[in-house]
């Protein structure tokens, strides 16, 4: 009888194809342990030497049989005396001193493989040859609400979770549902504090992989990235994404009570909160509320005092990038977002989307005391702390009160002295930007806010305002004590303290 082929080990047993040399001194060390091992071989009757499984390799000490002698000799360097190579961080055994380096990637975070088509890195080379064929799988399930295809059904499955919001993973300490396990397991580190990935450069530690392997790209400065339309990067995948349905105008997200679409799901879920005023993220230091959790955390650097970015013209730090990059527009004199209904440019997008509703929106919110329209719930929330007399937001050094946060921040720039507006003409420094603005109607003539029922014309829209109410008749401001009506504001108060006190 012929001796039968030796068998060969499936390269999908191992993590990586074995090096030659680092398999000889494997080898070598096996042999040592199976000197000392003894080996019991069952040869059974077989047609065909070819057929591995009609001859049977056992382990004597614990039994433990297999087909191929290889894969007892493995056994053997794990289980019955070996050196098998183990990793001290994940207590993983490889029996491989190869098959361990390329363990260790995944704590080193080191990952050269990338693929030429999406930009993607791995650590293995094998998981780069697996992730290629997605690129060339077809797509046959296509799912018919967003028109997203995929090459498996269970990827569609998932995927439709989205849209039927099914969320059957539970979190037992606060409620929460989640569409998948994995990201259940991620949220549940929310509650037991851990935080398993550590930057080592600046310390920062996060709970899930992905935010990680985001935050090293701000000490690496990695965009791979590129828009080749405009000449953007990206540090992420899903950033380009989004990004290029501006190019596209795509704006997939539609709301159904005013029918405005949007590009991203975040700006169409902070937009549905307009509607439903809800604002279910309060800040326990301050009561301040906000709808999305991210606006929340951005709002506590207020309290911790915590402001990362400087300037570095005149040395003012801010908590939030933006903030920073609006604050470099003073001094470049910048004014991006310009309204081509009424020519008033504004260097923040914030504020010019704001005053845009002005010309494009029903006024739906109504205040029940003095009759004042508004275009967004929170604009009326606002405004009901005149009548109400509330003023939550108190000057540490004087002990003034606030309605609004962004009043008591103007205020406290009196306390420290800082005037960072200053006027392009004159050189004239303001503590505020509406200051400034103000000032500067002294350097023009130009009037261009003309009333639609006489030949005046006004250097300021909310003037233009003021004067149109003496053609309407309109007094939004009544008195509660004897029915008297008044145009402005400050008539009425003075109405109030020298007549019905």
């Amino acid at each position: 009888m012929n001796d039968p082929e030796p068998c060969e080990i499936k390269q999908e047993d191992f993590e990586q194809q074995i090096d030659p040399i680092e398999e000889n001194t494997a080898i070598k060390e096996l042999v040592e342990v199976v000197k000392k091992h003894q080996v019991k071989t069952e040869e059974t009757s077989w047609s065909s030497p070819l057929k591995n499984d009609n001859i049977r390799f056992t382990c004597l000490q614990c039994g433990t049989s297999f087909s191929c002698k290889q894969n007892l000799d493995l056994h053997i360097k794990c289980n019955c005396g070996g050196k098998p190579y183990a990793c001290d961080e994940a207590e993983k055994i490889h029996t491989i001193k190869g098959n361990l380096i390329d363990h260790m990637k995944i704590h080193t975070l080191e990952k050269p493989h990338i693929c030429d088509q999406c930009g993607k890195s791995f650590a293995l080379k094998q998981n780069l040859v697996e992730h290629k064929k997605t690129h060339n799988l077809e797509r046959p399930y296509k799912c018919d609400q967003c028109g997203k295809s995929f090459p498996f059904r269970g990827n569609l499955d998932k995927h439709m979770k989205i849209h039927t919001g099914e969320k059957p993973h539970k979190c037992d300490q606060c409620g929460k549902s989640f569409t998948q396990n994995g990201n259940l397991k991620e949220h549940i580190r929310i509650h037991t504090a851990e935080k398993p990935y550590t930057c080592d450069q600046c310390g920062k530690s996060f709970i899930k992989k992905g935010a990680f392997n985001n935050h090293m790209k701000i000490h690496t400065g990695e965009k791979p990235y590129l828009c080749d339309q405009c000449g953007k990067s990206f540090p992420q995948k899903r950033n380009f994404n989004e990004h290029m349905k501006i190019h596209t105008g795509e704006r997939p997200f539609t709301c159904d009570q005013c029918g405005k679409r949007f590009t991203h799901k975040g700006n169409f879920n902070d937009h549905m909160a307009i509607h439903t005023g809800e604002k279910p993220h309060i800040c326990a230091q301050c009561g301040m509320s906000y709808a999305r959790k991210a606006y929340l955390n951005e709002h506590m650097k207020i309290h911790t005092g915590e402001k990362p970015h400087t300037c570095a013209q005149c040395g003012k730090s801010y908590a939030r990038k933006g903030y920073l990059n609006d604050h470099m527009k003073i001094h470049t004199g910048e004014k991006l977002h310009k309204c081509d209904q009424c020519g008033k440019s504004f260097r923040k997008s914030s504020v010019f989307k704001v005053h845009l509703l002005t010309h494009s929106r029903e006024r739906l919110y109504n205040c029940d005391q003095c009759g004042k329209k508004f275009f967004r719930a929170d604009f009326l929330k606002d405004h009901m702390k005149v009548h109400t007399k509330e003023r939550p937001y108190v000057c540490s050094f004087c002990g003034k009160s606030f309605r609004q946060i962004g009043n008591l921040k103007s205020h406290q720039k009196r306390h420290s002295g800082v005037k960072d507006h200053s006027c392009s003409q004159c050189g004239k420094a303001f503590f505020t930007d509406s200051e400034m603005k103000q000032h500067q109607i002294v350097h023009t003539t130009e009037t261009p806010y003309k009333c639609s029922h006489c030949d005046r014309s006004f250097k300021r829209s909310e003037y233009l305002k003021i004067h149109e109410m003496i053609h309407t008749g309109e007094k939004p401001y009544h008195c509660h004590s004897c029915g008297k009506r008044f145009t402005h504001y400050s008539s009425l108060i003075c109405h109030k303290k020298n007549v019905c006190k």
